[in-house]
């Protein structure tokens, strides 16, 4: 039976994480891991909600040593916990935070595990589980930005392969240790991969921190050692860019989670002097391919990973993936391990006969100067037992009125696109990776609604 081994470190001295600046090494990592395994309630299931990504890789490590299986949906609202429970009726809560009021059975990460007390790792030998490539790690559940959450189980095997072969395109495994700051939360599959699986797996290590503001993200770079990776989002890039803080080196930005645009690509790499490589992926594939934005539109496949297109559908196979997947984007394949990508098959919009897609009207709506953050989307009106979708935007833009927002976008897009209502609000109903899940977004309008017609 196939094996993949929980760390890629060579010694038990090998930093795996920094707390606060401070390196925690693979035999402190393995024996955390190991205590907290053996204290976890008997449940099968997991739900890691820990702030700390250090904790929170703890208990991942924790669920995999004892065949437990993480639940990784991408919000924890009461719908969500609601249905989890129904999911895994089993499932517990792991926290950080005493004041978490997720409606789960709850255990307290600090009960389990003392971590006061470092010194007994020392006599704790160094010996690095190895987890059976066929055993089920993790279930991850879609963001629900176009519906329901969906959930994908995914094995220790195919996440293993998926980041093993993404930490060779991105340049990771050059025997250096790069400390990986991430703007994401680890139980979101991009920073789940990107800031948690790779320092794992390629020998690397991750940032406890998730911090938000931009003094905060400086801060938290600083306190790591070069090499240094930021993980992020565009959401984050165009927060960072607006700061003007001052930033510590950087040797790699990553970005993933919306489409980044060539122009703020280029931007952030003349701003911190360094790549900008922004990451493809989905729940069901995982992360496949990458690109240099600044530079090129063509997405490269991760070793092994190829697409084919069969009826109109792209589909992918091989490397990482288990099975034949099909893609929920628009794919123009150019080559054997490249494509181009023209959006989501469900980004697609038609209206009055007139086709256009909610990545294009998006683009021209957060071009107007003043706009700084907006997006278009269908709001479901119900009449009787009718429901009507019409197209609407919400829109952050201080200082600009609906009428003078309206005629800028005459002129930018055709009239049977302009959105009724458009509403101007302070912020988005944005997750914590910078996507809005279409439930939120309607309830938002909604809420807006009710406020404008109130006033």
């Amino acid at each position: 039976m196939e094996a993949i081994a929980l760390l890629s470190h060579p010694s038990p001295a090998s930093v795996v994480a920094y707390r606060s600046g401070v390196g925690v090494t693979a035999r402190q990592f393995l024996a955390d891991a190991a205590l907290l395994a053996q204290r976890l309630p008997s449940a099968q299931h997991a739900l890691n909600v820990c702030a700390d990504r250090y904790r929170f890789t703890v208990g991942l490590a924790a669920c995999l040593m004892s065949g437990r299986v993480s639940l990784l949906p991408s919000t924890h609202t009461p719908q969500v916990i609601a249905q989890l429970a129904a999911f895994a009726p089993d499932a517990f809560c792991l926290t950080d935070d005493r004041r978490c009021d997720i409606e789960l059975p709850q255990v307290y990460f600090q009960d389990l595990l003392d971590e006061s007390a470092p010194a007994a790792a020392a006599s704790t030998p160094f010996d690095v589980p190895q987890i059976a490539a066929s055993q089920l790690a993790a279930i991850v559940f879609t963001s629900g930005s176009t519906g329901s959450p969906l959930p994908f189980k995914k094995t220790w095997g195919l996440l293993a392969r998926c980041v093993q072969s993404g930490a060779h395109s991105l340049g990771l495994l050059d025997g250096k240790s790069h400390a990986l700051v991430g703007t994401v939360p680890g139980q979101h599959m991009y920073g789940f991969e990107s800031t948690v699986l790779l320092a794992l797996l390629s020998g690397n290590a991750l940032s406890a921190e998730r911090p938000f503001y931009p003094a905060d993200v400086a801060a938290a770079v600083g306190r790591v050692p070069r090499p240094r990776v930021l993980v992020t989002t565009p959401i984050h890039l165009r927060t960072l860019l607006s700061s003007e803080i001052e930033f510590p080196a950087l040797d790699l930005v990553m970005s993933a989670t919306a489409p980044l645009s060539r122009d703020l690509a280029r931007e952030v790499e003349a701003r911190y002097g360094t790549p900008l490589l922004e990451i493809y992926g989905s729940t069901e594939t995982g992360q496949i391919a990458l690109r240099r934005t600044a530079q090129t539109a063509v997405w490269r496949l991760w070793p092994g990973v190829h697409l084919h297109s069969s009826n109109g559908q792209v589909f992918a196979q091989g490397g990482h993936i288990e099975q034949l997947t099909p893609m929920c984007d628009v794919i123009e394949i150019t080559g054997k391990d490249e494509f181009l990508l023209h959006g989501r098959t469900a980004d697609l919009v038609n209206v009055a006969g007139k086709r256009s897609s909610f990545g294009y009207l998006n683009a021209q709506l957060n071009a107007i100067p003043g706009v700084i953050d907006g997006a278009f989307f269908l709001r479901e009106e119900s009449s009787g037992s009718t429901g009507v979708a019409r197209l609407a935007a919400v829109v952050v833009a201080p200082g600009m009125s609906v009428a003078g927002l309206t005629d800028q976008l005459r002129q930018l897009i055709d009239p049977v696109f302009l959105p009724r209502p458009l509403l101007i609000v302070q912020r988005l109903p944005r997750n914590a990776t910078g996507k809005l899940p279409e439930q939120a977004l309607q309830g938002f309008a909604d809420e807006q609604l009710r406020i404008n017609e109130a006033q």
